[in-house]
């Protein structure tokens, strides 16, 4: 005892004792208890038990004492989310119980059950106590129990058979497969009696001994009913059961249901057909031999179909010929047999020359009548050893074994002249010309890949050719399909990687000998190729559709510098920029160039687009409706290249043109050839007639000159006057003034 305390009865030290006694308990309460118990004054705890410190992960009781009740909450968020909930219902007197995520002094986050109240209510500042257990496993346990539920619920309603759950032949819980197998609505067949998908109550009750008999000893019943549906429809099922507990009966048991009136009918149907062939076979035992004779030629259609099969996998369902597939088997045999006997062979590659025109004027019907009048004449041009093949759309392959060059051209020579031939189906005579590729074995190739790939290139250069011919495979064209493929591929980076450039000749005036236009010209200076010619790239581009971005480039920076020419205090001139037949189909050209002419702010007067001859021909009506678009843009069309294609001039007058370019061709040969000088002088007087203006391309000669000035042409662009120049060298061309030869004023008056 204290000695500092008074003296006091007898009695107050048996308080003394009890009290002694009391905290004894409380501290063997503590130090025992299974859970964790800890007291909480103003955020620290201020005592717990051995528990509540194992369940935090510290090493005693004392060890939290002091500590912010703050670190066992995953976050402050956390800790006031729980404040917030709890103080009402502490701070009115009451238990407040959770479930929470705690955390641990190493950090880990448990699951955690707390109950908690006020020491003293009147005063909360004399702290709270809390009860605390670990969880963990209990939340994960009911965690695997929710997930089982929930699969078992998933696999009960989403079954494919009937299953319901019966107590006391009592409906408890079925899911929707067995309520639409017997017609109910959802629900409606809950708690009701299983009576109901009986046909009688004598089928009820025996189906009862039936299955609950088994159920007694412990065993499964499986077996078929006849049932009922709602509207009294019998329904056979496939039925198998089982008590839920083998031990206790009361708890019931499950059904699973599943209709088989299918298969019934189909067993009785079975059933009656054999009863009917039994009958027949009684009736007709004499028509045995025609029965077997209709089996033998079913078996004779069988192999006839499998053998059509096999046709369809390696012929041509269209022409017969042998296919792909065929046509490669024949030609590594073809090839075997070469290399053993050390012979040549041939490949010959065959396509047909706009064919694509016979599909879109008369229809696919036309076009296959004369693919397969085709493959019959191609037929009779070879020899029995010989394989004529259809590769598909208008090509065909020949393989010609023990065939040299000479043999492979005459035969292409015979295969255009079959080809040449007119073909009559029904009132159209169709005529069509062949573009034929050859490679031989073993000079361009040892195999069916290498051989078809070099005919090809071959056939494509007779098509560059002119079509209508044959050519043979050479290494050249080989390093040319390479350079090609090397073009393109270089070519798709060339703007990102500023390879390409802009030069601009000049356009001079034969009336006034000053500067009216530029053409501007494309140029492509490849780090490693060098300068590229535009005639090898511009195809390259516009066969690949890289000619849409770069000629959109091209009309961009064209009119770009023109402004910048302009802004300087150059005299307003024309650009001139050629538009290629891919950009003169796509769908936005006027639109596109109207807005470029906005953003660099110009009038479109002073654009001028040039179109090839050929380009505006290929489809008139369509070329029409295009330039008519630009025109009322206020958009000025030239057409280059006059006079080298298949002009029209009834199309001519109703094309919204203004200019025509005598192409240098005609302009190179003035001097010396008469035919070239009445074709010039017929172009520039039938423009003078149309009311267009003309100029000339190529001019590098004073008699060219002369000849030109002399038959009206108005504007001129060569040589003998510039080359096409860097945008810094053609504004200092430009200031330089008059730009006529000095000896121009011999040509007439109005060279001044």
């Amino acid at each position: 005892m204290n000695e500092d305390l008074p003296s006091v009865p007898a009695p107050n030290a048996d308080v003394d004792t009890q009290l002694e006694l009391a905290l004894r308990e409380r501290d063997i309460i503590l130090a025992n208890a299974g859970v964790g118990i800890v007291f909480v004054k103003q955020r620290v705890i201020v005592r717990c038990n051995s528990r509540y410190a194992e369940i935090f992960g510290y090493a005693d009781a004392q060890a939290p004492l002091g500590r912010s009740s703050i670190e066992i909450y995953p976050d402050e968020a956390a800790f006031k989310q729980l404040g917030a909930e709890a103080y009402p219902v502490l701070a009115s007197g009451q238990r407040y119980k959770t479930e929470r995520l705690m955390r641990r002094r190493s950090g880990e986050l448990f699951w955690s059950s707390m109950t908690g109240r006020l020491i003293e209510p009147q005063d909360p500042s004399q702290g709270s106590i809390w009860i605390v257990d670990d969880i963990t496993e209990q939340k994960l346990a009911q965690d695997a129990l929710a997930a089982v539920t929930a699969e078992q619920h998933l696999i009960l309603e989403h079954s494919m058979v009937g299953i319901v759950f019966l107590r006391e032949r009592r409906v408890t819980r079925c899911n929707r497969s067995f309520e639409q197998l017997f017609g109910y609505a959802h629900g409606e067949l809950d708690g009701s009696s299983s009576r109901q998908w009986y046909l009688t109550d004598a089928d009820w009750e025996a189906a009862g001994q039936r299955c609950y008999e088994p159920f007694r000893q412990g065993r499964a019943f499986e077996g078929e009913m006849l049932l009922r549906k709602k509207d009294g429809t019998p329904v056979h099922c496939e039925v198998r059961s089982k008590a839920i507990d083998v031990t206790d009966l009361s708890r019931g048991s499950i059904w699973i249901t599943m209709d088989i009136s299918a298969r019934k009918n189909a067993e009785s149907a079975l059933v009656r057909a054999k009863d009917d062939l039994e009958h027949l076979i009684k009736k007709r035992t004499r028509q045995l031999q025609q029965t077997v004779l209709a089996m033998e030629q079913k078996v004779l259609e069988q192999q006839r179909a499998e053998a059509h099969i096999q046709r369809l996998a390696h012929f041509d369902a269209l022409t017969g010929l042998p296919n792909r597939v065929m046509l490669a088997e024949r030609c590594h045999q073809a090839i075997e047999i070469a290399r053993r006997h050390g012979e040549s062979l041939a490949l010959v590659f065959l396509d047909l020359d706009h064919f694509k025109n016979v599909n879109d004027s008369l229809g696919h019907r036309f076009g296959d009548e004369l693919l397969k009048i085709l493959a019959r004449r191609l037929k009779t041009a070879v020899r029995e050893q010989d394989t004529v093949s259809r590769l598909g759309g208008d090509e065909f392959v020949l393989v010609l074994p023990g065939t040299d060059a000479a043999g492979a051209g005459h035969v292409a020579e015979k295969v255009m002249e079959l080809a040449g031939e007119p073909f009559q189906i029904e009132q159209n005579e169709l005529n069509v010309t062949p573009s034929i590729g050859i490679a031989m074995y073993p000079a361009d190739g040892d195999g069916f890949d290498a051989l078809c790939k070099c005919a090809d290139i071959a056939m494509y250069r007779a098509k560059h050719d002119g079509r209508n011919s044959y050519r043979f495979f050479t290494a050249q064209m080989q390093a040319e399909s390479v350079r090609v493929l090397q073009l393109e591929n270089s070519l798709r980076r060339a703007l990102e990687r500023e390879q390409l450039s802009l030069v601009y000749q000049p356009q001079v005036s034969l009336l006034t000998g000053r500067v009216i236009g530029a053409e501007a010209l494309l140029r492509w200076q490849h780090p490693e190729l060098g300068w590229v010619s535009p005639a090898e790239f511009i195809p390259v581009a516009e066969a690949s559709g890289l000619i849409v971005p770069i000629g959109e480039w091209v009309l961009r920076t064209a009119l770009a510098q023109l402004k910048r020419w302009l802004d300087a205090g150059m005299a307003p001139l024309v650009m001139s920029v050629n538009i290629s037949s891919v950009q003169f189909r796509h769908n936005d050209l006027p639109e596109l160039t109207r807005r470029i002419l906005e953003q660099v702010q110009l009038p479109p007067e002073l654009l001028e687009l040039e179109l090839t001859e050929g380009v505006a021909m290929r489809d008139p009506l369509g070329a029409i409706a295009v330039m008519s678009e630009l025109h009322e843009r206020g958009i000025r069309l030239s057409i280059d290249d006059f006079g080298t294609g298949y002009s029209s001039l009834s199309y001519l007058k109703k094309f919204r043109v203004y200019k025509l370019k005598v192409d240098q061709s005609f302009v190179r040969d003035l001097g010396d050839d008469p035919e070239d000088r009445a074709i010039v002088s017929a172009i520039i007087s039938m423009a003078h007639s149309l009311g267009l203006r003309t100029i000339a391309e190529g001019v590098e000669t004073l008699d060219q000159l002369q000849f030109l000035r002399s038959q009206g042409c108005t504007e001129v662009q060569g040589y003998l006057f510039s080359r096409p120049l860097s945008a810094e060298a053609f504004a200092a061309f430009v200031a330089a003034g008059l730009h006529l030869p000095a000896d121009q004023g011999e040509l007439g008056p109005e060279s001044g």
